[in-house]
């Protein structure tokens, strides 16, 4: 009922164990806390919060008009509703590196379990789109050194997203990843890879975790687990999936609406109410206090 019983830093604290081990973790985007919920029901091993969502959900385009505050209070919305830990994007961290160091501090308290920084200039750009511009070495270094420097949760994840392949090519991204590592990265997020030997070379390149992105309609293949498992790849992301499938059924009922004047074709394609009421946890509100309102699930 309500929210997770278990605390932000225990969160943490389990997702970093379970990091640690190498195993490959599956986080697929959540649009919402209802869909964080549903993540967690179907047995995936965390939830991403993605920055294009997060635009999307505002009707705005993914080039950081976004704010910190927006950013931190639909994470907490999401993070909360779940058991499972939830990387939210951080963009570039909202400003110069002392606005990062508020922005680690700020998405600790929201009780997210670790965030992404990258090196693209202000503004951004979604990542797998032409014309992206990359902040120079040493500024991408002192965004990940303030991120680490204020965090007060060791378990809170600081990873580094660089986006660097796309403009100077793989070598530059080797370098770029390596470099972050040593400013107090614990994960990378190699951006816009193309192959799987890119992956395999990021992995070689640092001894943390890395992350790949399968968003669909990008630069990347869209691999699959087993594939991103054998080159060493340690979580998986599909940031605005859950989105654009939820999006694409919606703009189809509408059509059906508009044409039929009724949804009676679409029922088998809706969640009943019932599996609702069981994702909420409704009895259990009604069982917490019966005088509020009784009621019983029509089946």
């Amino acid at each position: 009922m309500l929210y997770s019983a278990i605390p932000a830093h225990e969160k943490r604290r389990l997702f970093r164990e379970r990091l640690a081990t190498g195993e490959l973790m599956r986080f697929p985007g959540a649009f919402n806390p209802l869909s964080a919920r549903l993540i967690e029901r179907k047995g995936f091993e965390g939830v991403y919060i993605s920055g294009a969502v997060l635009s999307a959900d505002l009707g705005l385009p993914d080039i950081g008009l976004t704010t910190l505050t927006e950013v931190a209070g639909r994470g907490q919305q999401i993070a909360r509703m779940t058991d499972l830990p939830a990387i939210i994007d951080a963009d570039t961290g909202f400003g110069e590196p002392m606005n990062v160091a508020r922005t680690i501090q700020t998405l600790e308290d929201a009780g997210l379990a670790g965030t992404h920084i990258e090196d693209q200039i202000n503004p951004k750009r979604c990542g797998h789109l032409d014309g992206k511009a990359v902040v120079d070495e040493d500024t991408a270094i002192k965004r990940i050194r303030a991120a680490a420097d204020a965090r007060r949760d060791p378990n809170f994840l600081i990873m580094a997203r660089t986006d660097i392949r796309a403009v100077e090519g793989m070598d530059a991204a080797t370098d770029r990843a390596k470099a972050l590592v040593d400013a107090g990265a614990d994960a990378v997020f190699p951006e816009a890879m193309r192959t799987l030997e890119e992956f395999a070379a990021i992995r070689a390149a640092v001894d943390v975790p890395i992350l790949a992105n399968m968003t669909e309609f990008g630069k990347s293949d869209l691999f699959s687990v087993d594939q991103l498992r054998d080159v060493g790849v340690n979580i998986v992301i599909w940031p605005v999936s859950l989105l654009r499938i939820a999006t694409g059924a919606a703009s189809r009922a509408l059509d059906t609406l508009i044409e039929d004047g009724h949804l009676t074709s679409k029922l088998g394609e809706m969640q009943h109410r019932a599996d609702l009421y069981d994702l909420i946890d409704y009895e259990q509100y009604n069982h917490f206090d019966q005088d509020v309102f009784n009621f019983q699930i029509q089946r």
